[in-house]
């Protein structure tokens, strides 16, 4: 991907266009441009076994590590499921609205994880895989089941624009209903800020792992939240119906705010790497396109790791 393309990229550009569905297929063009040379296309792709390597075969899939050991060719088969279900997870929790006035050039938690919600759906469709939205605070608020029709990706920009973060957080009880509803393992991908219990979180990933899910986790916090840039004195307003206002020196804060974060984060990493869950740390600041694409990198060198 070239500099100019990440230019426009920006979330600040992203930003001022006001469809959600025109944002995500920029994003993902963008995406796309850049990763067109990858053999990996997507969630879709797993391996499945070595066979004998005959005439013929592509040397591009042999196992050279096995070659080494046994002094054969054997061929790494993957396993292609064009029916896979991406079940896309959105946090609309009050927490996600912050900062409550961006202003032009900044866009909120909830716009932000809405528009990589949205990207990932068109990304998947254009695989043929089937993406479903549901849309969460302390229980399921909205849902679309998954579909491979990428027509379908107007009603997820519509329900999205016109649904907004409001209540208190608890992503346990969406994630053991959402593995009630789905008797088929997919993937599961969760969008949240993840102010909310840990215990909670970990009982509800452990419940989709238990039953075959493949987890992952995007967990988008804003650039206040992660480098605690106040200085002078500030009013800090509780969310997520806790009515608490503070005055303070935030400058008095900062160390312990950090690392009370710090422990926090490590908590939630810990948990994701427990039990198999691919996580990734996102700031509102980073460029949509360059998030997406990081993120999704990553994913596929574990899996080519683990092949």
């Amino acid at each position: 991907m070239t500099t100019t393309t990440r230019k426009y990229f920006q979330p600040e550009i992203l930003n001022t266009i006001g469809s959600l569905e025109l944002r995500a297929r920029h994003v993902v063009e963008g995406f796309l441009s850049g990763m067109h040379q990858s053999p990996y296309r997507g969630f879709s792709v797993e391996f499945a076994a070595h066979r004998a390597y005959t005439p013929g075969d592509d040397l591009r899939h042999v196992d050279w590590r096995v070659f080494a050991k046994a002094d054969r060719f054997f061929i790494k088969e993957y396993e292609v499921e064009t029916n896979m279900r991406i079940h896309l997870l959105l946090d609309c929790s009050e927490s996600m609205a912050y900062p409550e006035h961006p202003g032009t050039s900044r866009m909120t938690k909830w716009d932000y994880a809405a528009t990589l919600a949205a990207s990932l759906a068109h990304l998947s469709m254009r695989q043929q895989d089937a993406a479903g939205l549901l849309l969460f605070d302390e229980a399921i608020r909205q849902q679309i089941p998954p579909s491979t029709k990428v027509a379908s990706l107007r009603g997820f920009a519509q329900l999205i624009e016109s649904s907004a973060p409001d209540g208190r957080s608890d992503v346990r009880v969406p994630l053991l209903r959402l593995a009630e509803r789905v008797p088929r393992r997919g993937v599961v991908v969760i969008l949240s800020d993840l102010l909310l219990p840990l215990d909670a979180f970990v009982a509800g990933i452990e419940r989709l792992r238990f039953d075959g899910h493949d987890v992952l986790v995007m967990h988008v916090l804003d650039h206040d939240e992660l480098e605690f840039p106040f200085i002078d004195r500030t009013l800090f307003e509780g969310m997520e119906g806790v009515d608490v206002e503070i005055l303070t020196d935030p400058q008095a804060l900062r160390s312990s705010y950090l690392e009370s974060l710090r422990a926090y984060l490590s908590k939630v990493r810990a948990a994701c790497l427990n039990h198999r869950v691919d996580y990734a740390l996102i700031s509102t600041a980073d460029a949509l396109d360059v998030a997406l694409t990081r993120f999704l990198a990553n994913r596929m060198h574990r899996i080519r790791a683990r092949a």
